[in-house]
């Protein structure tokens, strides 16, 4: 019995080793990288720089100051980028002592071509007449609202527009109460109802009946 619980305190250790080697190959692999990103001429700390870990989607941004932190691996590259800043690449050292990394980048600002702007001379104010009348204005706000609230648009809609979630429940309330009432009885039908005969005839000679086009 000693012989079989050696035996299997032996397989368990050959079998946590490599895990717990592992683990701390994983854990002395992570550093905390943080500073501050400068400017180059003035030492002014630059906000909203990005700062990304190449090949992955992992980033952060720098604070007000200029200052920021980031947990990334040993070997991990980082790119520090800004619209008025030329791209700066970190690497971190593979034989680093230690988790933790401190740098105080410098950023150089970068020229931004806008492109050319033609200058073309003032019309006429014949040509300027012309051009206001043949050319289709828009329609403002208001004009779209006087538009959509149109006869016709709004009998469009009225035959299109599905009905929204109070209206199906009152519908089908409406059918359960009318099945409660006329329960064990043959419910009445509309063909002998005089009222139901003269909706009918309004609505044939208004015209609901016939075919849209």
């Amino acid at each position: 019995m000693r012989k079989i619980i050696l035996f299997l305190s032996f397989v368990w250790l050959l079998g946590i080793s490599p895990a717990r080697a592992q683990f701390e190959t994983t854990r002395d692999s992570i550093v905390q990288l943080f500073g501050v990103v400068m400017t180059a001429d003035s030492l002014v700390g630059i906000p909203a720089v990005s700062i990304q870990v190449k090949g992955q989607n992992r980033g952060t941004l720098t604070n007000s100051q200029g200052v920021f932190s980031i947990v990334v691996l040993k070997g991990d590259e980082v790119e520090f980028t800004h619209v008025s800043y030329q791209s700066k690449l970190v690497r971190i050292p593979l034989n680093l002592v230690g988790n933790q990394y401190s740098v105080v980048q410098l950023m150089v600002a970068d020229t931004v071509y806008l492109p050319a702007t033609i200058i073309k001379p003032r019309p006429t104010p014949e040509q300027f007449a012309r051009d206001l009348v043949n050319n289709a204005m828009p329609d403002d706000q208001y004009e779209i609202a006087r538009k959509n609230m149109s006869e016709a648009k709004r009998r469009a809609w009225l035959q299109s527009t599905p009905g929204d979630g109070g209206e199906a429940t009152r519908m089908q309330l409406n059918k359960i109460a009318n099945r409660a009432v006329y329960q064990g009885q043959t419910p009445p039908m509309n063909i002998f109802n005089p009222a139901a005969w003269g909706e009918f005839i309004q609505a044939w000679k208004r015209g609901d009946f016939k075919r849209k086009q």
